[in-house]
């Protein structure tokens, strides 16, 4: 029998008794914050997801982890180590010559130890275990090949003495940090204890490798992509105890930024956004772990920035994956705007902070970024997730493929769609929080306490909390009171009108004693509203509610090979559509969008006499999947789309008349046009623009070297 399928006879086994399976125990925290939360989460196996577009998006991802060859994923470690392997190579970032390769597995782990937790289904668990084992065997095998001992990667240790020596290599620290904190992950969510000594003997790696380094050399290290190695680090001295572990998280805190970010100041315009992020998140680790205040103030002014000053309507940041001027927002709808595993990873620090301080505008944000970014990114016809969500008007979705794509947002897209249920209920020893408006069942296991949240929000409009107490039980239900309410907020219990007195951007706190059958039934009243790109007031974005609303503009020119997979080609080489214009003043279009319910698509409006060259449909963001779709209008009056549509039509009658001069034409978009004029470049450049080749070449002849754009190459009357 082949081991892969020995492999997957074993999961079955496994997985038809995995109900009946105990949770394992997770593993302890041998150092305490010495900064206690205020409020803290429940563990994911205590809230359990019920039916709904979140519960839906959790099972098209367990599907695919469940669907991933063990085999292949291990394929590169196995042969880094020199141990055999006979399984096919995956492609895209996971190819055997990529240098970012391993990555993935460190993904899978985690996502297969929060999917154990968040499901109990002792499939995720076994499967977890399993990749576990042969990474220990990978790095049991690991000296013998030459690496210094506690090793462990698919790729050579050289590419780490590249990052000592500042030669040009992806990110290898990045990979380490991702394959550490899913063994570790294993080790705390599946109490995995082979998982922790494997990371255990890595850390040690770690420390040898950056203990040999000045702290100059180290801070020049830094600048070469590294993940939240700090965190990692930082996480695992709390389950150790160990504390030279937290000396070398030390080591990977980025001097030059976090001292700009500790003083105030926002020097973030052209830096890669992912870059960032995680350091943010093991500084605020950092402030837990130490009390050192340095470090809260790094990773609020970084959440401040980026959350309230540098995020598009949606919650997602950056373009073509950099900050860019606050003052340039308009000019920033890239196809590759809005990485996904920023938003990813802007959650995670919105969540460290709120358990810190509970607030609603952090949840409020959290909120916009789930519903709006991390819900919508994956395709519910495939289970495959997006690298970036644009917003370019007139875009689409391009999604990733099985096993030819392992971009970084797929590794952050398994485990997006495993942790929904990680955030919905916070808790402090006499409060409930209801963050978020998701069906979910909790167990109080503390408190003797079920609560169970039946919603289809924000299709609907409300949620109905049902109590079920071992015994009544005194606390304050704190619910949060969303900052877009377009009225306040209305309360029931057990049938009866409950005052409340909470603001917009607030959490209404309801003290009382609970006991078994008690349901309490909330009400937060939505409408469409508009917001402005900070640099544009007239260029706006319709929402209802928290929910992000996007134009519906077809499907013209959309194929799969378009749509999906890492040879799609770029956004730009594709011909876009006319994408309309809303006619009038900012402050009437909501006067002209209603609503227009479809069967199974509540939240579908329609314009009516407000776009030009045709009003449109909208529909939530994260419902569109296969077509294109604009989020942000340009607002104008009817004099300023004559003139635009009066450019245009000269522009049109130009090409014509060109056109019709022209004799012979090289289209730089076709090869066999190019070999048949034996078409040559010389100090020239080639890019894409509106879905066709351009190509910019530097004529010496001219006074300081004038540069021209030419589409195509003509020979004219």
């Amino acid at each position: 029998m082949k081991k892969n399928t020995l492999i997957a006879l074993v999961l079955a086994v496994l997985g038809a008794f995995s109900r009946l399976s105990a949770a394992p125990q997770s593993a302890k925290i041998k150092v305490p914050d010495k900064v206690p939360s205020k409020a803290l989460p429940f563990e994911l196996e205590d809230v359990r997801l019920l039916d709904g577009p979140f519960r839906e998006a959790m099972l098209r991802d367990q599907k695919y982890l469940l669907g991933l060859d063990a085999d292949r994923l291990l394929h590169n470690f196995r042969v880094t180590a020199g141990l055999p392997s006979t399984a096919k190579p995956l492609g895209g970032w996971e190819d055997p010559k990529g240098e970012l390769r391993g990555h993935t597995v460190g993904h899978y782990l985690t996502a297969l130890a929060l999917m154990s937790s968040a499901t109990g289904d002792a499939r995720f668990k076994a499967r977890g275990d399993l990749i576990v084992a042969e990474l220990a065997k990978v790095q049991e095998a690991m000296p013998a090949k030459g690496f210094n001992k506690g090793f462990l990667s698919a790729y050579p240790e050289e590419f780490f003495d590249r990052v000592d020596k500042r030669v040009q290599v992806w990110a290898p620290y990045y990979t380490l940090h991702k394959i550490m904190a899913g063994l570790l992950d294993m080790s705390l969510h599946c109490g995995n204890t082979q998982a922790l000594d494997v990371v255990t003997k890595m850390a040690a790696w770690v420390k040898f490798r950056v203990d040999r380094l000045t702290d100059e050399q180290q801070q020049a290290a830094l600048e070469t992509e590294h993940g939240g190695m700090n965190e990692v680090l930082a996480n695992l001295y709390a389950v150790t105890g160990n504390e030279d572990l937290l000396k070398t998280a030390f080591k990977f805190n980025h001097k030059k930024l976090f001292d700009q970010w500790a003083a105030g100041v926002d020097k973030l315009d052209g830096l890669h956004g992912n870059t960032q992020f995680p350091k943010v998140v093991g500084a605020f680790r950092e402030y837990q772990l130490t009390g050192d205040k340095r470090y809260l103030d790094i990773a609020s002014f970084f959440w401040d920035r980026v959350a309230l000053h540098r995020s598009f309507v949606t919650g997602g940041n950056t373009n073509g994956e950099s900050f860019f001027p606050i003052d340039a927002f308009s000019r920033n709808l890239g196809p590759s705007s809005t990485e996904t595993c920023n938003t990813y990873n802007m959650l995670k620090l919105t969540r460290q902070l709120f358990g810190l301080e509970p607030s609603a505008e952090k949840m409020d944000f959290y909120e916009r970024g789930l519903f709006n970014h991390i819900l919508a990114s994956q395709d519910p016809a495939t289970g495959m997730v997006c690298y970036y969500l644009p917003l370019r008007p007139g875009a689409w979705k391009t999604y990733s493929t099985p096993d030819a794509s392992f971009w970084c947002c797929v590794g952050t897209g398994m485990e997006n769609h495993a942790k929904y249920a990680d955030t919905v209920y916070f808790h402090d020893d006499a409060s409930l929080y209801v963050n978020l408006f998701i069906a979910s069942e909790l167990t109080w296991k503390g408190k003797g306490l079920v609560v169970r949240q039946e919603t289809k929000f924000p299709d609907e409009d409300t949620s109905r909390l049902s109590i079920k107490a071992q015994n009544p039980v005194r606390l304050a239900l704190k619910i949060r009171c969303p900052s877009w309410l377009a009225a306040g907020m209305a309360v029931t219990i057990n049938g009866k009108i409950e005052p409340v007195n909470a603001k917009p951007g607030s959490y209404a706190s309801i003290e009382r004693e609970w006991k078994s059958g008690d349901t309490v039934l909330v009400r937060w009243p939505m409408g469409l509203r508009l917001e402005a790109m900070p640099d544009n007031p007239k260029m706006v974005a319709v929402l209802y509610g928290p929910i992000v609303l996007a134009g519906d503009l077809g499907r013209e020119g959309l194929t799969e090979a378009l749509r999906y997979g890492p040879n799609a080609p770029p956004m730009n080489r594709i011909p876009s559509v006319a994408v309309p214009v809303f006619i009038g003043e900012v402050k009437d279009v909501l006067s002209h969008i209603k609503a227009a319910p479809e069967q199974g698509a509540p939240l579908t409006f329609q314009t009516s006499e407000l776009a030009q060259p045709q009003d449109v449909r909208l529909i939530p963001l994260n419902k569109a999947f296969d077509q294109r779709y604009t989020v942000y209008w340009n607002v104008q009056s009817a004099a300023e789309w004559r003139q635009g549509v009066l450019k245009d039509t000269e522009r049109k009658i130009h090409q014509i008349e060109l056109f019709q001069r022209t004799v012979d034409v090289v289209d730089l978009n076709s090869a066999p046009s190019e070999k048949e004029h034996n078409f040559q470049g010389q100090n020239s450049n080639q890019g894409f623009y509106e879905g066709k080749q351009r190509v910019t070449v530097k004529f010496q002849s001219e006074p300081n070297g004038r540069v021209g754009s030419l589409i195509d190459i003509r020979v004219v009357r």
